[in-house]
Order: C-alpha cells, then sequence, then structure tokens
C-alpha cells in the first residue's frame, strides 16, 4: 500500500502490511518462534545496542505482532501501539508507566471490575491512590485533581451503565493541569470512536472484545505516541512480560479485516433490540446510547460514529428475578465477555463488578436488577423473541 491515508474500510484490512516483503504471502504469515539468529556476532551487539533493527527475541518484538500493531496505529490515528496478552495487561502496563509511588489516578466514576481492583492493588502495594468521580461537570474535575494526580482514566461508554464522559472536556481540563489522559475504549472500536483524534493521550483497547470478534483470543492493545510507547514497550512490556503471542496476534488481524462490517450489524441489531427493550411491560430503564430519551444522546451523537452494540436494562423487581431471566434464556448465551458473534448476556452486580463492594457499585448505579446484553450478529428477531419469553 501507499502512503497516503486510505478510509477505515480499507485501512482495516491493508494497514501495516506489504505482501510482497513477506513472498507474496495474502495474509500475515504467523512467525511462531521465540527467538532470531543473528548472521553474525556483531550483528548481534548492534541490535541488543539499538544500533541496528532487527528482531532478537519475541518478548521484545516479533513480526506478526508487528503487523497488528502498526494496523491497530494506523486505525487509531496514533503514532504507535504495543499488544499485550490481555485488556488488563495493557491496563496495567499504562498505569505503572504513567505513575510513581505516591501518586494519584483521577478515574471516571464506573469502571471494569478489574480495573478497579487494580487500583486498589495499586493503592495498597505502592500508595497509588485514586479518586473515581463523574466527571460530567468541569469544575469537579478541576477540583478533583491533586498536586500528585498523575493521569486522568476514563472509560466511555462506562462499563456497564453506559453513561458517557466528553473526551473534549475532559482534554480542556487535563491540558490545563498537564496531566495525559488515558481512554478505555474498548465498548467502542476505533470504528465507532477515536479518542486520540479528540486530543487523549492513550487508548486501550481489550482486544478480546470488538477487536477479535470470535471469542477465541485474549488479548490487549495500548496506543499513543511513539516515544511513550518505546518507553513503554522497554520497561512495563518487556520486563513485566505480559506479551502477546504470535497466534493470538494473527488471530487478531484475522478477526479485524470485519471489524467494521461487525460493528454496522452489532449497532443495527442493538437499535432493534433497545426499541423492543423500552416498549417492554417488565423493563423498567434501558440505558443506550441510541435511544432519544438517553441523558447523553447529544453527546453520543457528537462523539461517536454509532451508538455501539451494548445495552444495560433494569428488570422490575430483585435480584432473583434478574438471575431467573438469565436462566430462561434459550440460545442466548450468559457469559462475561462482549463484542462476540454470539449475544451474550450477564448479571453485572454479582459476576464483572463482584469485586466492587456494594456500596461503590450503587453509587456507579450498577444495582441488583441491572442486566448487561452484548448484541451479537444473529437474526435480531431471533435475539428478540429469545429475550421477550425469558423476560415473561
Amino acid at each position: 500500500m501507499g502512503k497516503s491515508k486510505k478510509r477505515f474500510e480499507t485501512e482495516v484490512i491493508h494497514s501495516g502490511y506489504e505482501s510482497m516483503n513477506h513472498l507474496g504471502s495474502l495474509v500475515p504469515p504467523l512467525y511462531q518462534t521465540a527467538t532470531y539468529t543473528f548472521p553474525s556476532a556483531e550483528e548481534g551487539e548492534r541490535r541488543f545496542s539499538g544500533e541496528a533493527d532487527g528482531y532478537i527475541y519475541s518478548r521484545l518484538g516479533n513480526p506478526t505482532v508487528a503487523v497488528l500493531e502498526e494496523r491497530m496505529a494506523k486505525l487509531e490515528d496514533g503514532e504507535a501501539a504495543i499488544a499485550f496478552g490481555s485488556g488488563m495487561a495493557a491496563v496495567n502496563a499504562t498505569l505503572v508507566h504513567l505513575t510513581e509511588a505516591g501518586d494519584h489516578l483521577l478515574c471516571s466514576e464506573g469502571i471494569y471490575g478489574c480495573t478497579f481492583g487494580l487500583l486498589q492493588l495499586l493503592e495498597k502495594k505502592y500508595g497509588i491512590t485514586h479518586s473515581l468521580i463523574q466527571m460530567d461537570d468541569e469544575e469537579a474535575i478541576r477540583k478533583a485533581i491533586r498536586k500528585n494526580t498523575s493521569a486522568i482514566y476514563v472509560e466511555t461508554p462506562i462499563n456497564p451503565t453506559m453513561k458517557l464522559v466528553d473526551l473534549e472536556m475532559i482534554v480542556t481540563v487535563a491540558r490545563e493541569f498537564n496531566l495525559p489522559v488515558v481512554v478505555d475504549n474498548t465498548f467502542c472500536s476505533p470504528y465507532l470512536q477515536r479518542p486520540l483524534a479528540l486530543g487523549c493521550d492513550y487508548v486501550i483497547h481489550s482486544a478480546t472484545k470488538y477487536i477479535s470478534g470470535h471469542g477465541d483470543v485474549i488479548a490487549g492493545m495500548v496506543i499513543g505516541r511513539e516515544n511513550e510507547l518505546n518507553e513503554m514497550r522497554m520497561t512495563t512490556l518487556k520486563d513485566i512480560g505480559g506479551i502477546i503471542s504470535p497466534f493470538d496476534a494473527w488471530l487478531l488481524l484475522r478477526g479485524l479485516k470485519t471489524l467494521a462490517v461487525r460493528l454496522d450489524r452489532h449497532c443495527d441489531n442493538a437499535e432493534k433490540i433497545a426499541e423492543k427493550l423500552k416498549g417492554h411491560s417488565n423493563v423498567s430503564k434501558i440505558y443506550y446510547p441510541g435511544d432519544p430519551g438517553f441523558p447523553q444522546y447529544e453527546l453520543a451523537s457528537r462523539q461517536m460514529k454509532r451508538p455501539g452494540g451494548m445495552i444495560s436494562f433494569e428488570v422490575k423487581g430483585t435480584k432473583e428475578t434478574a438471575q431467573q431471566l438469565l436462566n430462561r434464556c434459550r440460545f442466548v448465551k450468559i457469559a462475561v465477555s462482549l463484542g462476540d458473534c454470539e449475544t451474550l448476556i450477564q448479571h453485572p452486580a454479582t459476576m464483572t463488578h463482584a469485586v466492587v463492594p456494594e456500596e461503590e457499585r450503587q453509587k456507579m448505579g450498577i444495582t441488583d436488577t441491572l442486566i448487561r446484553l452484548s448484541i451479537g450478529l444473529e437474526a435480531w428477531e431471533d435475539i428478540w423473541e429469545d429475550l421477550e419469553q425469558a423476560l415473561g
């Protein structure tokens, strides 16, 4: 490919790979190797010193992984990307990179349960404190920033309440205090939302989700500026070692090719299911950015290309009512991931966010009757037929 910028649907298939550099192979080859040979001892010395380019050891770099990283950087409008063995490895590496003992992190209220657990661990072991705030008011954000705040960490949409954070507003405040902004973009993928283009500094993905799209890979990505990611690569990737395997990178490249097509279908289905849920007598509330009644509908229309494939809703009743609904589903699967071809349903209070103390969960809006749906690629009529009978 030439260097000219192509449309997303083209870049997601072609960027980062030139087949003629790999014996004409149409598909990026799988370099399933742990180490690499050097033509001479002197060349080995040059590579280890950084004087010469070339692969050394697959914990430090791999040709298959490199294609994935270049492609993800292009899709997110970033300078560089690093692939990790899981989404949490990516979150951990980024937060460790941005903090020192005694620092403070300002986070959106309502984050993934394991990210919450990591924040608690960082505080307990290294004195890195954190604050969870709603991030819907500029002045409140300014007041929450401390002298030792080292970064602002945001999920949008927030898991599982679907609440949005205005990224342009966050960037405006962050620039006043010279703070980097980190955005977990897992729910959207670069097809629906590109935080770096809005001025943010780091984008994180659990690539397990929409980037893979097929439920067969655990992986993570970080995208940002090249100098920052080079430092991260030679410290928190190399020395902590949360690397991705070449085969998993190869699978992600395969999944990425259909990202735009899949997301459009996820969104089409979600829009129809959200409308059906909204009108059901046993549903008390839905949380979906594409619903005109959603409090941040205007922000969603401005910040996201489409509303996404995730829906949360409240059922009338108790925790047991919500669990019974899950148990009555016939082909909709009870599982805690998202972004797969299959429609998945889960109960956040007892599953993904069970680690969060109840008082904190309630503040986040995660009630015992809240249910989260990851809408799949099946016929929407079949998805609704199953949900309707489960709702009773």
